[in-house]
């Protein structure tokens, strides 16, 4: 790091120290807050704290930083998101801040929260202090996309996660799929699970397959997803390992857009902030239809099914107008099977 002057860092100090905010946040799962990195350099441009936000109801990132240090007067702070300027479970960052005498702060990115929206950045001003907006906004974005889509739409962050062999089949014409890829990747696949609030199935599959739904990573010991099933109108089984585990069930759901907003608005009102979606090809079809995916993850396992069995995704292609547009933002080999990340970029 080079020596700043009275925090005047330049852009390349300022990008760096962002990143190691970011970078704070790797291992933080603290939805439905925001993940949350905070870096407190002094007047010679050394870093004295590291900090990151662990979960609600614990101390902000701002305030974790600014804890035994003694005298922070002159000190600059790069925070990831700009701090809070409300009582939550915890008080304002900005107040913290002001008291301690930070003289200049650097925001990552404005918070989209209805509740922030530039009131902490014009709070710290009104204060007397330096406000800097980064042009790493879209990297902190990135960081934490279920946090920034959950705020703006009200609704939560979809993710539609498929498994199929390298000619587009989930699984046999008798309905076997296990296993379409290897442990590798079925270990990768509950990381993913582990990062939503919820998954999602249809009745078609808890009947097949009767899943629980737990993540099953060696070690994990954090929060277990919520079971959501989507009854529409066939009937459940009477027994599901599923049952145990308090499961929200959406009933009289249809494929239409309509009902897809329908299940949208329950999972917010149930206070799910991000659901992933693992079943089946209907309800896949109909989230894809409505718009409704933010992100596809797609397992493309080493093998080839040489027929017909059961399609990813139900329904017609009836016209390359009808295909839907992605923009891939990651291909990766996991043991022999291939993983494809991609946003929704929505109809050609």
């Amino acid at each position: 790091m080079r020596r700043a002057v009275d925090n005047q860092l330049d852009g390349s100090d300022v990008d760096e120290l962002m990143r190691r905010g970011l970078q704070a946040t790797a291992t933080t799962l603290p939805h439905p807050n925001p993940r949350v990195g905070a870096v407190i350099v002094n007047p010679q441009g050394e870093v004295v704290a590291v900090a990151a936000h662990k979960g609600p109801g614990t101390p902000h990132a701002e305030r974790l930083a600014l804890e035994g240090l003694d005298d922070v007067s002159g000190h600059a702070m790069v925070v990831t998101l700009e701090p809070c300027n409300h009582h939550g479970r915890t008080p304002p960052c900005t107040d913290a801040i002001i008291e301690a005498g930070i003289s200049r702060v650097i925001v990552g990115s404005r918070d989209p929260d209805p509740l922030v929206r530039g009131a902490g950045i014009e709070r710290l001003r009104n204060a007397g202090i330096d406000v800097v907006e980064s042009s790493l906004s879209n990297l902190v974005e990135a960081n934490d996309p279920v946090y920034f889509a959950n705020r703006r739409a009200g609704t939560p962050f979809v993710t539609l996660k498929l498994a199929m062999t390298l000619d587009g089949q989930i699984a046999a014409a008798d309905g076997t799929s296990q296993w379409i890829t290897g442990p590798q990747a079925r270990s990768d696949a509950q990381t993913i699970r582990a990062a939503h609030d919820a998954v999602l199935i249809g009745a078609g599959t808890l009947r097949c397959d009767d899943p629980r739904l737990t993540v099953r990573l060696e070690g994990y010991d954090g929060p277990q997803p919520r079971p959501v099933i989507l009854k529409g109108h066939s009937q459940l089984p009477p027994k599901a390992r599923l049952y145990e585990r308090n499961p929200l069930v959406i009933e009289g759901t249809g494929v239409s857009g309509t009902g897809v907003d329908e299940v949208l608005d329950q999972l917010a009102d149930a206070g799910i902030r991000s659901v992933l979606i693992e079943g089946g090809a209907r309800i896949a079809r109909s989230f894809l239809e409505a718009g409704a995916v933010d992100e596809l993850v797609l397992y493309i396992g080493a093998k080839l099914a040489g027929g017909t069995g059961r399609p990813a995704i139900d329904g017609r292609f009836a016209t390359i107008t009808d295909a839907i547009a992605l923009e891939i933002t990651d291909v990766r080999t996991i043991g022999s099977d291939v993983r494809i990340t991609a946003h929704i970029g929505g109809r050609n």
